[in-house]
């Protein structure tokens, strides 16, 4: 018995477990559509490739499983790149499957032999990329599926390319044996590096010894897990901790050790000052949360990361720990009894929320507003995914986030533009619901993904900020003594344009009573919405422009 490429590839995404594919269809890739037709996999088609790749991130960034996207050569699969480097900022376990021209009219150093021709098309994703493959056999598919999703889940985890030449889909292939010894690649247990004890105890008692430890959480704890037992290690060394836009959520928002302010303020910004021994959790320090690296050295910096160079690569550290963060801190806590100190740490954090709180209420208080909506209307369990934009990076660094895995932040590595699509996906993955906040520029560079979201009745609540332009880039323009050009925008009736996609819309002005009942409402709606508010906001302290350390930080 024999089955084509397309059923060994279909075959081998089942085997792995996945559930859902984001795509778009070209020529090249119709045997792939008829073969996912009865799969069992959901295939959400998207209005551009680039949706794919952010509907594939958003998905794994939330479920924690491997996000696949499907598209065709060339210009369809190019089309992935920007989506793709942000899903490598983000570590997000993203798998893209592109044909690539034809197997015999392939020519090395040659193009425009076959239509939709890129030119050496897999050489275009390795730099944005954990890894890249190219099938060189049809007979090859299924095999390269099963390695490229190992080592897009493995941590750390990132985004692979495979590239499949189009007539493969259609050829006859040899279906193996099954191979029941050998378990699924995203349902392996991860190969990581173990801490070597020496190193351990040496760690264990620089926090012991220390009068003012501070815990560093980054991506790499949530991903793992960590939450609970960095959480309880924390509270028995009396040490704040500080999460990075990739780890809010990670402890509850009540921690009793939690500094839930961005470090950007300068009330949290002095934690990391005074502290004589830093734990730093799968993080690698980036210019985002470090101000551009303005952020003193730690008089002594204890690591723990799956990746020696991610974890050196910006602040080298006294001591490296590596392996995978749930592990490595449930072993450096052993032996770790309860420090004093507790109650006069939870109280100066206490103290600085509220100061932190007064500063925003005082300074940005249309920003406090919409913060307090968020807060009081948001149903359990829904996941905010803020987009490049001025409400966005409120968001990502004053939201009261109840847990992991409900926030999806764009690292900076991609576009406005993001926040849409990942909803789609994330709202495909089955969350409660998925509330994207975007600009009035953002949106309109992807708002055909509203025919997704009908079509595939995904719970998706899209809040546009309208503004009446690019509202960041006005404010630098402003912080650099510039006059405005070119950041004021043309923008269509929202609503109107919702409604056209057969999506409940309204608009209301601000973010008082208004805004927060028709938020309610439509986040609690079983059907796609969208609500636009007629509001400018200030940037926050979380943006450069307004870095304490670093005002005059170029962009």
């Amino acid at each position: 018995m024999s089955v084509t490429g397309a059923h060994s590839l279909v075959k081998a995404l089942t085997e792995l477990g996945v559930e859902v594919a984001f795509g778009l269809p070209g020529a090249h890739t119709l045997p792939l559509w008829d073969a996912l037709m009865g799969s069992g996999i959901r295939l959400i088609g998207v209005r551009h490739e680039q949706a794919a790749a952010h509907a594939a991130d958003g998905y794994a960034r939330t479920t924690g499983s491997l996000g696949v996207a499907l598209v065709a050569t060339g210009p369809g699969a190019v089309n992935t790149l920007g989506a793709l480097g942000e899903a490598r900022a983000a570590a997000s376990a993203v798998l893209v499957i592109a044909t690539d021209v034809p197997s015999a009219p392939c020519v090395p150093a040659t193009v425009r032999i076959s239509p939709y021709e890129a030119g050496d098309q897999h050489t275009l994703f390795a730099p944005l990329s954990k890894a890249t493959f190219t099938v060189g056999h049809a007979d090859a598919i299924a095999a390269v599926v099963r390695e490229s999703a190992a080592v897009a889940t493995r941590p750390q985890s990132g985004p692979v390319y495979v590239g499949i030449p189009a007539d493969f889909l259609a050829a006859p292939v040899a279906e193996p044996e099954p191979d029941c010894s050998a378990p699924a690649a995203t349902s392996a247990t991860p190969v990581c590096p173990a801490p070597v004890k020496g190193e351990l105890d040496r760690a264990r008692a620089m926090l012991l010894a220390a009068r003012r430890p501070l815990v560093w959480a980054g991506g790499g704890a949530l991903r793992s897990g960590a939450g609970a037992v960095l959480g309880e290690l924390a509270e028995r060394l009396a040490a704040p901790i500080i999460t990075t836009l990739a780890a809010r959520g990670l402890v509850p928002p009540d921690h009793p050790c939690l500094a839930s302010n961005p470090v950007h303020t300068p009330e949290v910004g002095g934690l990391w000052d005074e502290a004589d021994v830093v734990l730093a959790v799968g993080t690698d320090f980036d210019g985002l949360m470090t101000q551009n690296w303005r952020m003193p050295q730690p008089p002594e910096l204890i690591a723990v990361n799956v990746d020696a160079d991610d974890a050196a690569r910006h602040y080298p550290p006294d001591v490296l720990l590596l392996g995978d963060a749930t592990d490595v801190v449930t072993r450096l806590a052993d032996g770790v009894e309860p420090q004093a100190g507790l109650d006069e740490l939870t109280r100066r954090l206490d103290d600085i929320e509220v100061r932190v709180r007064r500063r925003v209420r005082q300074e940005e208080p249309h920003a406090a507003e919409f913060l307090s909506a968020l807060k009081e209307t948001l149903p359990d369990g829904a996941v905010l995914v803020p987009d490049l934009c001025v409400a966005g990076y409120w968001i990502g660094g004053f939201h009261r986030v109840s847990g992991p895995r409900q926030l999806a932040c764009p690292m900076g590595a991609g576009a406005a533009g993001f926040a849409l699509p990942a909803a789609i996906g994330i709202a495909a993955g089955g969350t409660t619901r998925a509330v994207c906040v975007t600009g009035d520029g953002g949106f309109l560079s992807g708002c055909a993904e509203l025919a997704t979201a009908v079509q595939e009745s995904l719970a998706v609540t899209v809040v546009i900020v309208d503004d009446g332009g690019y509202g960041m880039l006005r404010y630098g323009q402003a912080h650099s003594g510039f006059e405005p050009h070119g950041v004021d925008l043309v923008t269509p009736d929202f609503v109107g344009l919702a409604r056209s996609f057969g999506v409940d819309a309204d608009r209301v002005d601000g973010f008082g009573r208004a805004f927060r009942r028709r938020l309610r409402e439509f986040s609690r709606s079983a059907e796609p919405n969208v609500l636009v508010v007629g509001a400018e906001l200030r940037p926050p302290l979380n943006t450069s422009p307004r870095w304490y350390r670093n005002p005059a930080a170029p962009w």
